[in-house]
């Protein structure tokens, strides 16, 4: 990636630095959440699906 370059007449700051271990880890455990949550949303919803089909 290059560097951010800030717009003309915009009122904030792009802070160009490198992540810290313990930024890089809280954003890692982030992602693994939000894919897990995802997974147990599709997962439950495949579930629906079945009980309905054996329903019928």
């Amino acid at each position: 990636m290059g560097i951010v370059k800030e717009p003309l007449h915009i009122d904030f700051v792009v802070e160009n630095r490198p992540l810290t271990k313990a930024e890089e880890k809280q954003i890692s455990d982030y992602i693994t959440s939000q894919r897990k949550k995802g997974e147990l949303k599709h997962n439950a919803s495949a579930r629906t699906l079945k009980n309905k089909q054996k329903a019928n």
